[in-house]
């Protein structure tokens, strides 16, 4: 099993196909839980060149981001093949 690490936000890369996926309400719900201590499972990402690329939780990451949180916790996956 993948063991989640901390990741600095600012060293993540969010493409812009996940930005367009972006509610404003459920972020601030997100944001909610997580002060609330509600856990959540850690967001995916890929190593690209230099940074991390998101693969799959952008509301999460923009929760922690309006909280003003330096870090997330983060699994490191390979990349998608299509």
């Amino acid at each position: 099993m993948l063991k989640p690490i901390s990741v600095k936000i600012d060293q993540i890369y969010v493409p812009k196909d996940r930005l367009k996926e972006l509610n404003s309400e459920r972020i601030n719900i997100i944001a909610e839980e997580i002060i609330a201590e509600i856990e959540y499972q850690p967001i995916h990402l890929r190593k690209g060149k230099g940074r991390y690329v998101l693969v799959s939780g952008v509301h999460r990451l923009e929760a922690h981001k309006a909280l003003g949180e330096t870090n997330i916790q983060a699994i490191i996956v390979g990349a998608r093949l299509f």
